[in-house]
């Protein structure tokens, strides 16, 4: 990692919060400023996979670096696409959570790609994160997963460098936080909080009321 990049992966999370002009409270939520208006909307637009008109909405809100949401990645979510979401039943969202530095620094990469290849990335962290999340050094492994999806050094480099898209994912965080958010993967069916366990089989269960199904 340069030396001259603003990005201060190593530096705890929180401390970038600060040093973006977020403050914190005593255990360690990210309040903005302007904390005490509800954001309506997340400070990113939301990437999604499924039809908009689709009778169910799940919203993910994850970490790269949260090995359980790793899990989901790779082995539930395929069969949640063959199910339910290629088949106009539902809209799954995926909604930035990053718990550690190399999450964050992930997070903010998959914003820089073009949207088209949003899940793909992601999809690719989740399946190397051994590789990359836990490392002391994460961005030599990231910068080899950026370059595989469009983006050169340079590229790289202003990317991670971003203040303002760096605040913009915090912010989506902060949303999740105002939600009741508490750790990840947290999932939202239709605005309601979903406390199962992540399975295809609680999820099938979770979303009939919302199909007419029995």
């Amino acid at each position: 990692m340069s030396s001259k990049l603003k990005f201060a992966v190593y530096a705890p999370v929180a401390a970038m919060a600060l040093a973006l002009g977020l403050s914190t409270i005593a255990d360690g939520h990210f309040v903005s400023p302007a904390a005490a208006q509800e954001a309506a909307q997340p400070a990113l637009p939301d990437q999604a996979l499924g039809k908009a008109d689709a009778p169910v909405t799940i919203i993910e809100y994850s970490s790269l670096s949260c090995p359980h949401c790793a899990t989901f990645h790779r082995t539930v979510l395929p069969e949640l696409k063959k199910q339910f979401i290629e088949t106009g039943k539902v809209r799954y969202v995926q909604r930035e959570f990053p718990l550690n530095d190399a999450a964050f620094a992930g997070s903010v990469l998959a914003r820089c790609l073009d949207s088209s290849r949003f899940f793909a990335f992601n999809d690719l962290l989740f399946q190397k994160q051994e590789d990359w999340a836990f490392k002391q050094d994460a961005l030599t492994p990231l910068k080899l997963y950026a370059k595989q999806a469009g983006l050169n050094d340079a590229e790289f480099n202003k990317c991670l460098a971003n203040e303002d898209l760096q605040k913009k994912v915090l912010a989506v965080r902060e949303l999740g936080e105002k939600q009741g958010v508490r750790g990840t993967p947290t999932f939202f069916i239709n605005g309601k909080k979903f406390d199962g366990a992540p399975t295809i089989e609680a999820f099938a269960e979770a979303v009939k009321p919302y199909l007419g199904t029995q």
